[in-house]
């Protein structure tokens, strides 16, 4: 039986304060930034010491599937491969990326709120 990595206890610390800031977002820019934020601390806390991600290292692809793109600069390094292989950090991201689509999918289809903070 294998053992499997698990960081849900990261996830579950960080969930509160992105569903706030994504709740908030007034753009889709908002919600790409805020997303792309929360998986440089989620990916700070997982590779502590190992791998130093950056902001560019993650982005919301809202109109792909998978809803997400991983830098190859960090793709290619070996402990962030074995990690995303032998934990369930695909299936974190996975759902951050949900919360992300949702709210983005919202915000494009209901461009009222941007429209009116632009207005002010």
């Amino acid at each position: 039986m294998t053992m499997q990595l698990s960081f849900s206890k990261i996830e579950n610390e960080l969930l509160p304060e992105y569903r706030r800031k994504i709740g908030s977002a007034e753009s889709t820019e908002d919600v790409k930034k805020f997303y792309a934020y929360t998986m440089l601390d989620l990916f700070r806390q997982v590779f502590a010491g190992k791998i130093e991600p950056g902001y560019d290292d993650i982005a919301l692809m809202p109109d792909r599937q998978p809803s997400f793109v991983i830098s190859s600069g960090l793709n290619d390094k070996e402990d962030f491969t074995f990690i995303w292989n032998t934990s369930d950090l695909p299936n974190v991201v996975s759902r951050f990326t949900e919360t992300a689509v949702k709210h983005y999918r919202h915000l494009e289809k209901n461009p009222k709120k941007t429209e009116a903070k632009i207005r002010m």
